[in-house]
């Protein structure tokens, strides 16, 4: 289960990174959610891949993440077509959970920043009180999915 709130974080938060990463995004379903991923750490430049499945849902969803071989990968994102979705994301400790801060598009006008906290249960998300610096909610807010995104700028006018 993967339980996480979401904010339109305009800028990088005020605290030290702790790992920068460089992730291309592809979607072979929009419902349910399937997705492979290319992650490369900009520090180690350590490449990994996967394949994720997620449910419906905001706050909280069913998640399966099976790593993949870089050939895997190259295969299912061909099947994904279109320019995967580059994210430039760093990892922050928040309060002892990890902050994700991503720059989305970077380059692209369509591009926009958004940040995310995971938590281990449904009562601590509730529970959490973002500081103002992390910008507006959106967690629940319509449209505001990453494979909403896809939709928009991969699918639509093809």
């Amino acid at each position: 289960m993967e339980i996480e709130r979401k904010w339109a974080m305009q800028k990088e938060p005020p605290l030290p990174p702790r790992c920068r990463l460089r992730v291309e995004q592809s979607y072979l379903s929009l419902s349910p959610e399937v997705r492979v991923r290319r992650y490369e750490d900009l520090g180690s430049r350590e490449l990994r891949y996967d394949l994720t499945i997620k449910s419906e849902g905001t706050i909280a969803r069913e998640e399966i993440i099976k790593d993949l071989t870089e050939e895997e990968y190259r295969v299912l994102a061909a099947m994904a077509g279109g320019e995967p979705i580059v994210k430039e994301y760093s990892n922050y400790d928040y309060q002892g959970r990890v902050l994700e801060f991503s720059v989305v598009d970077p380059g692209r006008q369509s591009g926009f920043t958004y940040a995310e906290v995971e938590f281990p249960t449904l009562e601590e998300a509730q529970a959490f009180q973002a500081p103002d610096w992390f910008g507006e909610e959106t967690t629940h807010k319509p449209g505001a999915r990453m494979k909403e995104y896809w939709r928009q700028t991969r699918l639509e006018g093809r």
